[in-house]
């Protein structure tokens, strides 16, 4: 989700598009980030038990 985040992101700034896949990559990159930590916690997210 991290990575999808940034391809996102640097396609916006790269292609000049609209700033809305700019947003969406921002919005991806910080909930995988949120996930992440969760998940390096042992916090159960969702139905698993650790999120990669």
């Amino acid at each position: 989700m991290i990575i999808l985040g940034i391809i996102l992101i640097l396609l916006a700034l790269f292609l000049e598009m609209p700033s809305i896949i700019y947003t969406i990559g921002i919005i991806l990159v910080v909930v995988g980030a949120v996930l992440w930590i969760l998940g390096a916690l042992g916090r159960a997210v969702g139905p698993r038990t650790h999120y990669w």
